[in-house]
């Protein structure tokens, strides 16, 4: 382990119908009782959008690293997470004159995709890379003086059966175990980290 000790990890979660979610709701267990870690449940914690400005922007100065951790809506984020960026990273605490809150912390997207993963790219349907599409959110990182790492990213979720479910769930976990405790390599020119890195069979969903 680094000498410079475990990373605190907070994870906003945002799924406004994880009710009806057979992946994030297994992702999101697989990690919620890792020590080091938070999970914050933004549609539970606000369901009616009011958010907490004080008591967030507390939660991420306790912690080391921020996920964004969403399905992906329409290239995009929830509109919570977006609601909670716009609101809780204010001018003179995350960025500008006086805004060093996160200076030096470190932000991972943690993204699940219905469509399979070579629909991201050039000659894909989407036209795009990952990659290409979160940079908004790499680039708020950035602003607020973060350093952004090459997201994990899930594709396929409509057609994943239970097996790759539990697979992906897995290395999850083993992604915020190694990231908690300074032990998974990181390259920052990665485009992506695959959290299904072989191949998958569609499957009954």
């Amino acid at each position: 382990m680094s000498s410079l000790g475990p990373r605190r990890i907070l994870i906003l979660f945002a799924h406004p119908a994880l009710e009806r979610s057979r992946v994030n709701r297994r992702l999101i267990h697989a990690v919620h009782d890792l020590e080091g870690v938070t999970v914050h449940d933004l549609y539970e914690a606000y369901p009616d959008f009011e958010i907490d400005v004080a008591r967030d922007q507390a939660l991420c100065e306790q912690h080391d690293l921020i996920v964004l951790h969403h399905p992906f809506y329409w290239y995009s984020t929830p509109a919570l997470l977006k609601e909670w960026m716009d609101l809780v990273l204010e001018i003179g605490w995350a960025y500008g004159p006086g805004g060093e809150a996160l200076a030096g912390k470190e932000a991972l997207s943690v993204v699940t995709t219905g469509g399979r993963r070579e629909s991201y790219c050039v000659e894909g349907g989407n036209h795009f890379t990952m990659r290409e599409f979160l940079v908004p959110l790499e680039q708020t990182a950035r602003l607020c003086g973060m350093n952004y790492l090459p997201p994990l990213v899930l594709h396929g979720t409509h057609r994943i059966g239970p097996l790759e479910i539990e697979a992906a769930a897995a290395e999850y976990r083993a992604a915020l175990i190694g990231l908690r405790d300074r032990t998974r390599p990181v390259d920052p020119t990665a485009p992506v980290q695959l959290l299904n890195p072989e191949p998958h069979t569609p499957a009954d969903a």
